[in-house]
């Protein structure tokens, strides 16, 4: 409510429909404003998974057309589509704000551009939440992706690492930026790891099937270890991007050619019974990432993790006694940890609790939901 009694109305924009990082914590942005009494509305470009849980959620859901930046989009085949969303993206956003007449718009990522300078235009309260942060990428191109943004009036970031790459990139947004960490959910009473690793070592991969997320890495630590005579089943919990379909092909042709059992298990919304029959979660990725809340969640499920020492996944990972940061990119490195967490597991199982205590303390999802409400109706 604000100050005059009346409800405020919100609305929320988001990329995506899927249930990936960014989606998880649009839904957590979306529960904590419904929880403060807010009237929530969310504008997404597609349906998808998301759609149904928003709705559980308490919020109104909306379909428009949107640009949405992708890098298919900055080639000379994509410039024709790109120019059709970015004129189709202003009027729909234009009438939107129209017909909704929220209080507050809060931009979720920066890939959809239009949306800052739109609501500033109409004189609306805007709150933009910066989920991206590559620090290897040029700073110029950085600056242009960051710049819209600075037509809100706050944002919020998910990292330290994030709001070091702003100000490296565009200092004038970094100033008016806020870090609020992500809200990881958890099961509440998750399943203990087995006492013993008899048979194959078993090994977890969630996330995009994609070069950037490094799962190839985790098949050739695996296959380090399988010649060395540890057996290890791997399992690759996550999907490929369409037109990516190639990767997979060498994924599987890599498994195969290297012994190694991988069970290529496809996208599934619900984590948490595949993290309760694996040993180890990996996080391998090779790119920079803002944050890290796969990492936050093995932990959560009482597992040990292996995460690239870098980028967000410093923060996410760093500072658990069940969690080793591996060089990015270097499979040698994550056949050591896998090998040393087999050899300490002991210890490892004793000391899993006081991690996801830990974890809980961070990350949960009840801080978040307050933070960014606070954020935004503030």
């Amino acid at each position: 409510m604000s100050g005059d009694g009346k409800r405020r109305t919100i609305l929320l924009v988001h990329p995506g429909a899927e249930l990936f990082g960014s989606d998880r914590m649009l839904l957590e942005s979306a529960i904590g404003l419904v929880e403060s009494g807010a009237r929530v509305v969310v504008a997404l470009p597609s349906s998808g998974l998301l759609v149904n849980e928003l709705r559980n959620a308490g919020a109104e859901v909306v379909i428009v057309p949107m640009l949405v930046l992708r890098k298919v989009l900055l080639t000379p085949r994509g410039l024709p589509r790109l120019f059709r969303d970015t004129f189709r993206g202003l009027g729909a956003a234009w009438r939107l704000l129209g017909r909704v007449r929220p209080d507050v718009v809060y931009v979720s990522t920066i890939i959809i551009p239009e949306w800052p300078v739109i609501a500033r235009l109409k004189g609306i309260r805007t709150v933009s939440h910066v989920h991206e942060a590559e620090a290897s990428g040029n700073r110029l191109v950085n600056g242009i992706l960051y710049s819209p943004h600075l037509a809100s009036h706050r944002t919020l970031v998910n990292s330290r690492f994030s709001l070091d790459t702003i100000r490296a990139a565009l200092p004038a947004l970094a100033r008016r930026s806020h870090v609020v960490y992500n809200g990881v959910a958890s099961p509440p009473h998750p399943v203990s790891p087995r006492p013993r690793t008899d048979g194959p070592l078993r090994v977890l991969y969630i996330g995009r099937l994609s070069p950037r997320k490094g799962p190839d890495l985790v098949i050739e630590a695996a296959s380090r270890l399988h010649a060395a005579g540890r057996a290890v089943d791997v399992t690759l919990l996550g999907a490929v991007f369409e037109g990516y379909e190639w990767f997979e092909h060498e994924l599987r042709a890599q498994a195969a050619d290297a012994g190694v059992s991988v069970d290529f298990a496809g996208f599934h919304t619900d984590i948490w019974p595949f993290l309760e029959q694996t040993d180890v979660l990996l996080v391998p990725s090779r790119i920079d990432e803002p944050f890290g809340n796969t990492a936050v969640e093995g932990i959560l499920a009482l597992r040990p993790v292996i995460a690239s020492d870098s980028s967000g996944l410093r923060e996410a990972a760093g500072g658990y006694g069940t969690a080793q940061l591996v060089t990015a990119g270097d499979p040698d490195s994550i056949a050591t940890a896998l090998t040393d967490i087999d050899t300490r597991w002991d210890e490892m199982v004793s000391t899993v609790a006081d991690s996801r205590a830990e974890a809980l303390r961070r990350h949960a999802p009840a801080v978040y939901r307050s933070s960014v409400t606070a954020h935004v109706l503030g």
